[in-house]
């Protein structure tokens, strides 16, 4: 555990914690770069040369619009499209292209599932390590969990409950369906308005610097991700790099470490 900010959390108990999901959690979208670069690039380029230039800037782009609503990451596409001219009768329209992503990104979480449900592989082997013992603790401690994802939402809850994670969480929510809304931000809002609950009392922790960022603008606690999605623990510095750039207060490549968590947490 890597801490980077001391947090002056010495004030109320936490009552919250406000959780991403893919590369936080579930490593059921892992690799989903690998699949958005090649769209990005077919789609900009056309026929014509992918040059190093190019995959720079989409490269570069991935990197930072990490954890946002996939939709944002397609708008800017749609943007970069009309921008660069090399395509010629390509779609502007942001949603065609999520869709597009969307076919090719489920193929393989499609797969993946099936080998949870067949028997091939175990929930276990799309878990970040320790995360479900994690969820478990915070939840034993009357720490209510939420779940802010940029995914779609039947897509995260219907994963969540396949990871066997949902009984965990006080509410899911992911990008709502053909609305460009920032489920991260309206969770979180909800959280300190509607539920009355101060920055002081919630712990904000995700492997993007969205939530991060998100959660030092409200006084929240926050603890950066750097999952290695790979191998599922141990640290990735593309990752780390990121949320210290955010403002994490510390960082850990996974759950394992429990009980130094928790006492840093102060539950």
């Amino acid at each position: 555990m890597e801490i980077l900010v001391s947090s002056n959390h010495e004030g109320p108990r936490l009552k919250a914690a406000l959780f991403d999901f893919d590369g936080t959690l579930s490593t059921l979208r892992h690799g989903w770069e690998s699949i958005m670069e090649p769209l990005m690039l077919e789609m900009i380029a056309g026929k014509t040369e992918i040059d190093p230039k190019l995959e720079k800037e989409v490269r570069d782009y991935i990197d930072r619009s990490t954890g946002i609503q996939t939709y944002y990451q397609m708008e800017w596409l749609a943007e970069a499209v009309m921008r660069h001219g090399r395509n010629r009768g390509a779609s502007k329209d942001p949603w065609w292209y999520k869709a597009e992503y969307n076919r090719r990104l489920m193929n393989p979480v499609r797969n993946r599932i099936k080998r949870i449900k067949t028997g091939e592989s175990t929930v276990y082997d799309y878990l970040v390590k320790g995360s479900k013992d994690f969820l478990k603790a915070l939840f034993n401690r009357g720490v209510e969990i939420y779940v802010a994802s940029g995914t779609d939402d039947p897509d995260v809850k219907h994963e969540a409950e396949v990871l066997g994670l949902i009984k965990y969480f006080k509410e899911v929510c992911g990008a709502p369906l053909e609305k460009a809304d920032c489920s991260k931000e309206a969770v979180l809002r909800r959280l300190l308005e509607d539920n009355k609950i101060h920055g002081s009392e919630l712990a904000v922790i995700g492997d993007g610097k969205v939530e991060i960022a998100l959660g030092r603008e409200v006084d929240a606690l926050t603890l950066g991700i750097a999952s290695d999605e790979e191998n599922r623990c141990g640290i990735n510095p593309a990752k780390r790099k990121r949320l210290i750039k955010a403002g994490a207060h510390a960082i850990v490549g996974d759950f394992e470490q429990l009980d130094e968590l928790l006492l840093w947490m102060g539950i």
